[in-house]
């Protein structure tokens, strides 16, 4: 199915979105975590910058949500995140499907300046790759699954309600600080595949990406069953696909309607 023009546009949106989520995140983290990294030699505690880092991230997808980029597309700049959507009945699949390639390309596009920019630095930890870390594949797999089913459990609670959903992205940076403690060690707490296949990209290391692709997707069915299972749905009724919800910027076709992007 052709889709309207208008469509391309929210697809754009999402790419650009996402690649600066990309940009701006991994610099955060190279600046922060890279050889000879000025920020480990003022803030020695790992615990603190590992907090620092996920407040930091998530302050970039909280702008990004809330800049004319995230007004037009809504701000998902997560496959992740597309799927849930899908799932509860808010995107058609040609929408989500052209969604999730805005953001693969997003991600690489907005990457690629990293090679310019850090050298060494960037290098020394591959440019914000995620990999599982020291207790192994498995207990990368279980972080992935929670950190992505305590997002989506975040994003079905606030979108849900009404007097909610317009602060769905200021506690987006205290979700990630609180995600980053417990799950940046095991598997680099991405939640997100388009942010891990950005630095696999410009690395050309794929090792273990399925896990950030699998992962994910089994958090957001976990978290969408539970709310379909217990009728959770019924308290949290969704309007649309979207994290930003700001009605001056918010375009007509994305105001309305129970199964927005059905066409």
């Amino acid at each position: 199915m052709v889709l309207p023009k208008f469509e391309y546009k929210l697809f754009i949106a999402e790419a650009i979105g996402t690649a600066l989520l990309l940009f701006c995140g991994l610099n955060i983290v190279i600046f922060n975590w890279g050889e000879g990294s000025v920020v480990a030699k003022l803030i020695p505690s790992t615990l603190i910058r590992t907090i620092l880092t996920g407040f930091m991230f998530g302050c970039v997808g909280c702008l990004i949500a809330l800049s004319n980029v995230g007004k037009i597309s809504g701000a998902h700049i997560n496959p992740a995140v597309s799927i849930a959507f899908w799932l509860r009945g808010k995107m058609a699949t040609n929408a989500m499907l052209g969604y999730i390639a805005g953001q693969m390309i997003g991600a690489a596009v907005g990457c690629l300046p990293l090679l310019l920019i850090w050298g060494q630095q960037g290098s020394s930890i591959q440019y914000g790759i995620t990999l599982p870390g020291e207790r192994g594949v498995w207990a990368a797999f279980l972080s992935e699954v929670l950190a992505t089913a305590s997002l989506i459990f975040y994003l079905y609670i606030f979108i849900g309600r009404k007097n909610l959903r317009n602060y769905t992205p200021f506690g987006i940076p205290i979700l990630y600080s609180i995600l980053n403690i417990f799950f940046a060690t095991r598997s680099g707490d991405s939640t997100n595949p388009a942010r891990s296949f950005g630095p696999a990209v410009i690395t050309g290391n794929f090792s273990y990406y399925w896990l950030y692709w699998l992962a994910p997707i089994v958090g957001v069915l976990l978290v969408t069953a539970l709310f379909k299972w217990r009728r959770v749905n019924r308290m949290y009724r969704m309007d649309s696909a979207r994290i930003s919800y700001h009605e001056s910027h918010t375009p007509e076709s994305l105001k309305t309607g129970e199964m927005d992007f059905v066409y």
